[in-house]
């Protein structure tokens, strides 16, 4: 298996994280990630990563 096979197995997204928001709020999130050519999922994923990265 190739590195990056190995590296896309081993971050398989297996859970979930269940937030509750404010409508208006999201769906201005999420219209503002597809105007940038995203993913509202995308996004919340690379804040996740660089606010671990920051706070360890």
């Amino acid at each position: 298996m190739t590195e990056k096979k190995q590296r896309k197995k081993a971050k398989k997204k297996d859970s979930q994280l269940i937030i509750r928001i404010n409508s208006e709020d999201r769906d201005e999130f999420v219209r503002l990630c597809e105007d940038l050519d995203t993913s509202a999922a995308r996004e919340i994923r690379q804040f996740m990563r660089t606010f671990v990265e920051k706070n360890n």
